[in-house]
């Protein structure tokens, strides 16, 4: 591409925003931006798909729709709000945060980014989004999409997920951001990313409006780009999942404050693959007399770093023993984690969180299955 070429194509913060006011997604957080939205909103969005969220952003407003809500809310009905979304850390930082505000600002967000990270839970990305969406910081958030649009503009051939990548790229975006809407311009990398310059092998270059300004494109090199590192292998670990109940109860516990799913409720399980025989002897650990087994379908669940392969036995009883009944938290935790605890089949839908990991072997998915 000649010079005199280069010097007719717009600025790349022009081009930017004027696809952005044809083209932009209408999302419920964009028609109200409040800090209280874009917070939620970029919280939820993190490591979950936008379509995804939009149920959730809707129910979650609904029950807790402002930070005071939000910080008197049971932590409960935080997690059973976010049961399904994954990375139930992300939830309890939301409500941590959200009593920081009430104690430390007086219940009113915070309009700077420098304050935004003292959050639980708000990182650089994150307090860089809601500032400069909600107050009208000028500052990139620099997430991967950003990451993506910057190594394919620049031809930047070095490792992406690196601090130095991310320094590199936010002075890049901070040098071609306009004073006035870098809301927009950050949620307009954002679309361009996640519409256009997408992942992988095929990005939709004719399509874009910086394709003038893509160094990369200019070499036939957006495939390539942005560099990533190899990929880890994850664990792998079989569990086999124990769901013990009569008609209408089931039994439940809860997984400890720290770790992976902390303080999620879950049938119990076990390491391994049972079969029907130990299974059975399982469920008499517990006190239970099965009157009937049933294999129910394998299933698999994929973490960041492992993944559970999981095979499963619905174990039917007569009566359950005596052991402690749909424990009231109203107050202080009355079940510890790890001590089982009988549940009806609505609260179970209504009250308590259970990980997507067990999706498969919830009441509601096995009456569907039969």
């Amino acid at each position: 591409m000649n010079t005199a070429l280069k010097e007719e194509e717009p600025q790349i913060r022009d081009a930017l925003l004027a696809w952005y006011d044809r083209c932009r997604r209408s999302l419920p957080w964009r028609d109200d931006p409040s800090p209280y939205h874009v917070w939620i909103s970029e919280i939820m969005l993190q490591q979950t798909r936008v379509e995804a969220v939009k149920g959730y952003y809707a129910r979650f407003l609904e029950r807790l729709p402002d930070i005071r809500s939000l910080a008197e809310a049971d932590e409960d009905v935080c997690l059973k709000l976010w049961e399904g979304l994954g990375y139930y850390s992300r939830a309890r930082n939301l409500q941590k945060a959200a009593r920081q505000i009430m104690t430390e600002y007086g219940g009113n967000m915070p309009g700077s980014s420098a304050e935004l990270i003292r959050l639980p839970g708000i990182g650089p990305y994150t307090a860089a989004a809601i500032a400069s969406i909600a107050f009208g910081e000028k500052i990139p958030a620099i997430d991967g999409n950003l990451l993506r649009v910057f190594s394919r503009l620049t031809l930047y051939e070095q490792a992406i997920k690196t601090p130095a990548a991310a320094a590199a790229a936010r002075s890049f975006f901070l040098e071609e951001m306009p004073d006035q809407r870098p809301g927009d311009f950050n949620q307009a990398l954002m679309d361009l990313g996640a519409g256009l310059c997408t992942p992988g092998g095929a990005p939709s270059c004719e399509e874009c409006p910086l394709r003038g300004r893509c160094r990369a494109r200019a070499q036939d090199r957006a495939k390539d780009l942005p560099v990533m590192p190899a990929k880890k292998a994850r664990k792998i670990e079989k569990r086999t999942i124990l769901v013990i109940r009569d008609d209408d109860r089931i039994l439940l516990r809860r997984r400890p404050a720290g770790g992976l799913l902390a303080g999620l409720y879950e049938f119990p399980n076990e390491k391994g693959w049972l079969s029907e025989e130990e299974a059975v002897r399982r469920a008499g650990d517990y006190g239970c007399q099965p009157l009937h087994i049933r294999a129910l379908p394998a299933a698999k669940h994929i973490f960041t770093h492992r993944e559970w392969h999981m095979h499963g036995y619905e174990i039917r009883i007569g009566s359950f023993p005596e052991v402690p009944e749909d424990p009231d938290r109203t107050g202080e935790d009355t079940s510890p984690a790890g001590e089982c605890f009988i549940a009806t089949i609505g609260d179970i839908e209504e009250k308590y969180a259970l990980p997507g990991a067990l999706a498969a072997y919830n009441p509601g998915a096995l009456s569907v299955r039969g």
